[in-house]
């Protein structure tokens, strides 16, 4: 090899370093993207031939991207702020959101279960105002006549009728500008069969800065509304909530089951809109991490409270009778809904609102009849004297119950007495033998 050929070769010696280093480089890069955007990512690296197909092959057969990838959360959609900012572990409001994206995942994908052929329709929207959201439709189900599951996270500046709404309820927002932060998950389940009940749930996070600085809460609750009461149903809801409230408080439950009877109550109709469940508004406390692991443990428990009710009852026959009482039972559901609900009159008060995600609650189909009542002794008229004498489905379930049973000494007569029928004390044989001693003696 002559000289000059030589002192060609080394020439191109740094060229050469600078390619290798060049390919590790876009190595790296590559390998982070894939990681990043998954699939979409890998289909536009395809398309621009950003790479060549040889690093990208490299990149994607590594160990550590696979592992990687298959520890990234599943959504029904890309999420409405960019997945890099989601990963703030720090932030409150991307933990939230990366929370209710999953939930609805995972709801979604529990309810398809349940369909033969029906999928959700989904649809992602954005807010001029900023942000957006989710909405998750199926409609005309073999299951469900009409079953949503919306996430939505906006921000912009608070409306005055909303601020009116929320001073009313205790919270002292005062400036010129109130900028906030508003995501959440909100579902409605309206079931083609009527022995099978409608669920209704939503948990939201609500940041605003005042004047005097930045205030926080959360909120939500899970309720069910049945068209034919099933007991044994009502105490299975009501315990999968209670165990999800007890690992936060053992407090939250009994308060937010209250809360959420006088919450649903259909005041000019003078009944509640279903058998209740939880509800709770303007949680801050213990503190904001504490207040988010109870949000999100009542947010899973969802599925477990809900579904087994579906599996239940989705191919019970059913005759033109009871189709007609859902159907007018639907019609109370959407009177509460336009009438009282905080959060469609929130939603409608918002500039840019999305009306077709808010009424996306209200049922395919309903009914009103003209000063309609149920016949007593029937089983569309139990329904309705629960509704109108909350119950509270723990307290009794598997002991005796009681309409009426009072203890009491008479100290001036020196005996016992016990208001209640000779029938209800049959069913409790020690109860009746302490009183036959005591009256006795």
């Amino acid at each position: 090899m002559s000289f000059g050929t030589r002192r060609c070769i080394l020439d191109f010696i740094p060229d050469i370093i600078m390619l290798g280093k060049f390919c590790v480089v876009g190595f790296v890069r590559l390998r982070r993207q894939c990681v990043q955007q998954s699939v979409a990512s890998f289909k536009w690296i395809l398309k621009h031939k950003k790479f060549p197909l040889l690093l990208l092959a490299a990149g994607m057969t590594s160990r550590e991207v696979f592992m990687e990838g298959a520890q990234r959360p599943r959504f029904m959609a890309e999420p409405i702020t960019h997945r890099q900012k989601l990963r703030n572990a720090k932030d409150m409001k991307a933990r939230m959101e990366l929370l209710i994206m999953e939930i609805q995942y995972e709801f979604c994908q529990a309810l398809e279960a349940e369909e033969k052929d029906g999928k959700f329709k989904v649809d992602r929207w954005e807010r001029q105002e900023g942000g957006g959201g989710i909405t998750c439709v199926i409609q005309d189900g073999e299951v469900f006549e009409k079953a949503g599951v919306n996430i939505s996270v906006v921000h912009g500046n608070l409306p005055p009728g909303a601020v009116a709404q929320m001073n009313t309820r205790g919270k002292k927002l005062s400036g010129t500008s109130l900028p906030f932060y508003a995501l959440g998950i909100s579902s409605v389940i309206h079931p083609r069969n009527p022995y099978v009940p409608t669920i209704h749930f939503n948990y939201r996070y609500f940041e605003v800065e005042t004047d005097t600085g930045t205030q926080w809460w959360f909120g939500g609750g899970t309720d069910l509304t049945p068209y034919y009461l099933n007991e044994s149903d009502a105490i299975h809801f009501h315990k999968s909530l209670k165990d999800a409230c007890d690992k936060s408080d053992k407090t939250f439950y009994p308060k937010f089951k209250e809360w959420c009877d006088k919450y649903f109550h259909v005041t000019h109709r003078g009944e509640c809109r279903g058998i209740g469940g939880i509800f709770f508004d303007d949680v801050d406390y213990p503190d904001k991490e504490g207040a988010f692991e109870f949000v999100k443990t009542c947010a899973k428990s969802v599925i477990p409270s809900y579904i087994p009710l579906v599996q239940k009852h989705k191919n019970d026959g059913y005759g033109y009778k009871e189709r007609q009482w859902q159907l007018l039972r639907r019609g109370r559901y959407v009177e509460f809904n336009l009438v009282y609900d905080r959060g469609t009159k929130f939603g409608l008060y918002t500039p840019g609102a999305r009306y077709e995600s808010i009424l996306m609650s209200l049922p395919l189909t309903a009914k009103w009849e003209y000063m309609h009542v149920p016949e007593p002794g029937t089983p569309e008229f139990k329904l309705t004297e629960i509704l109108k004498n909350p119950k509270d489905w723990l307290r009794w379930s598997g002991a005796p119950r009681f309409s009426r049973c009072v203890l009491y000494t008479d100290v001036k007569n020196s005996c016992i007495i016990c208001e209640s029928s000779q029938s209800e004390l049959s069913t409790f044989p020690v109860l009746s033998m302490i009183l036959k001693i005591a009256q006795g003696a």
